[in-house]
């Protein structure tokens, strides 16, 4: 068994990469039989898992530490490179669709692949290289950007990452300066926020305009794979969010203000600690939060326990917060070795343990469809996949007293309410990505005006005094990578957890149904579109209203009902 630090890299040959593809492309052009357009198939799998995993190696050494130089020259190269094979890889693409064998592809694999490859093809052609590349350099100044700060705080430096416990910190005075201290860092780097962003949407906007669609949203939902929704439900969901979820989010805000002794509507900083006594806090050290991970895993079920004991004994979690760290925290696969990865930025919040289940959920998915072919089946679209992670939150309920001990009370309240105050949040980041993409030519004080205005409607509670300025001035979205990195993405996670709020209801009911219904959607893997893997597994559409009217009765009934006595 290879661990993650033996596993081998090695930058590829590009122009033999180029000189493979072409050949493998001309190969299924020339078969004869489905026989041989199979195997020309599944030597492209290998060439892409083999070109994938250099890459995926490259990039999470880099995540791991920014300064690395080696690393750093490698995310370089592939930042280069793929733009440059994209081409390659679509006259495979192109060759696949027109194969005279594609109804026998079909009957083995599925139609799902050739699906996805329509709409993968109009997100590219040769003349948006150049943009591409751009973009790439674009998304890794601000990653490094942000990995870099240090922030002088109580005679300590700190990255943002390192500085979040303090800005839950029961204490309102060291709180809203925590605060403040991360708003100075933002404001200090504003003007390459702002040129940065500003940059990528006049880009992504020209390679909307390239490939013929009037501007990016297009290009945007077709780089995401949408494949079974589109600007319309998104806008459906938006409306059933605002009439449904923003009412109990706001009563949620208002019990907290209750409780804090605070006035509403409450300031950013006010807002972040749930209760007087201190958000619920994980007990022990990283590794106790590990252990506590792997009892949880060992317990839940025998396909879970053999999933973590693979992750810890590989070493394929890289947690602690570090100088020079990637902030945030993701999962992704190592394609050569069948495993997936989990990087994130431990920080002694209640944060640490959701890492634990949410990108675990995403991890165990990803290793339950680790051999499925095409390896694209592996994982399902990006709204898909969060409904592992977000699901799996809920899942670890009743192990909450080994990971948080006497504050296991505080931690399912405030889960459960942090997850319907979420959604508001996410589905204005969407909203936002909308109008800015609408309107690429914005000046960056109009879109921080757009910004502070969507505030008004999606978060009533938050108090835009001029305490903390980046905030008050409608410039928080920035610290949103996501609105940088992966556009129109930010929807995906309010899909999902609508979605994962039916398991928790359900979970209420009973614990063995609602894991045989997870079992039921994971096991698909990527082999159906969103909504059919929801049907498929008894669950409902987060685009039906009924679906958010429904887990908002459910989740307030619980809520007001729950016994919070002797919790300041």
């Amino acid at each position: 068994m290879i661990k993650f630090s033996e596993m081998p890299y090695a930058r590829p040959d590009l122009e033999a990469v180029k000189g493979e593809y072409t050949a493998l492309t001309e190969r299924l052009k020339a078969a004869k039989s489905y026989e041989e357009a199979r195997a020309a198939f599944l030597e492209m799998e290998a060439l892409e898992k083999r070109v994938g995993t250099q890459s995926t190696l490259a990039s999470i050494r880099h995540s791991i530490d920014t300064r690395d130089a080696f690393y750093d020259g490698e995310e370089t190269f592939w930042n280069r490179a793929f733009p440059e094979l994209r081409e390659y890889f679509q006259n495979w693409t192109l060759a696949m669709l027109s194969s005279p064998f594609r109804a026998d592809f079909e009957r083995e694999y599925g139609d799902l692949m050739f699906v996805n490859a329509e709409i993968a093809l109009k997100t590219f052609s040769p003349e948006i290289v150049p943009e591409m590349k751009r973009e790439n350099d674009l998304r890794t100044e601000y990653a490094k950007l942000i990995a870099s700060a240090q922030i002088p705080f109580e005679g300590g430096v700190y990255t943002l990452s390192q500085l979040s416990p303090f800005k839950n910190d029961p204490d309102d005075e060291r709180r809203l300066a925590a605060w403040k201290a991360e708003g100075q860092w933002y404001k200090e780097h504003q003007a390459d926020l702002d040129r940065i962003y500003d940059e990528l949407t006049h880009l992504r906007d020209a390679m909307g305009k390239k490939l013929g669609y009037g501007g990016y949203t297009t290009l945007g939902y077709y780089r995401m794979g949408r494949n079974c929704y589109g600007k319309d439900d998104v806008e459906k969901f938006r409306a059933a969010v605002v009439k449904y979820l923003v009412p109990v989010a706001d009563s949620i805000y208002r019990a907290q203000a209750k409780r804090l002794g605070k006035e509403y509507p409450m300031s950013y900083a006010d807002n972040a600690l749930m209760f007087r006594s201190g958000n619920p806090r994980p007990q022990g050290t990283p590794d106790d939060i590990l252990a506590q991970g792997k009892k949880f895993y060992e317990e839940l079920s025998p396909e879970t326990a053999e999933f973590f004991h693979t992750m810890l004994d590989m070493e394929l979690m890289d947690v602690l917060s570090t100088e020079g760290k990637q902030g945030g925290g993701y999962c992704t696969s190592i394609a050569d070795y069948g495993v997936p990865f989990i990087f994130a930025n431990f920080n002694g919040t209640q944060h640490d343990v959701e890492v634990v289940t949410h990108e675990a959920g995403h991890a165990f998915a990803a290793w339950m469809n680790r051999d499925r072919v095409p390896s694209e089946y592996i994982w399902p679209g990006m709204e898909a996949c969060e409904v592992h992670s977000m699901s799996m939150e809920f899942m670890a309920w009743p192990w909450a007293e080994g990971f948080f001990g006497a504050d296991a009370r505080k931690f399912r309240y405030s889960h459960l309410a942090g997850a319907l105050t979420f959604i508001p949040y996410g589905t204005m980041v969407d909203h936002f990505q909308h109008i800015v993409y609408e309107k690429p030519d914005m000046t960056p004080a109009e879109r921080h005006g757009v910004w502070k205005e969507l505030i008004g409607i999606y978060q009533p509670w938050m108090k835009l005094d001029g305490d903390i300025p980046f905030y008050a001035e409608g410039e928080g979205w920035q610290r949103q990578s996501h609105i940088y990195q992966s556009p129109f993405y930010y929807i995906d996670y309010c899909l999902a957890q609508t979605v994962s709020l039916q398991f928790w209801a359900l979970l209420q009911k009973d614990q063995k149904t609602a894991w045989e219904k997870y079992m039921a959607y994971t096991r698909q893997g990527g082999s159906r579109v969103f909504t059919e893997l929801l049907k498929n597994a008894g669950l409902d559409s987060p685009f039906e209203e009924s679906c958010l009217r429904g887990v908002c009765e459910a989740a307030k009934e619980w809520l007001d009902g729950y016994d919070l006595t002797g919790i300041e």
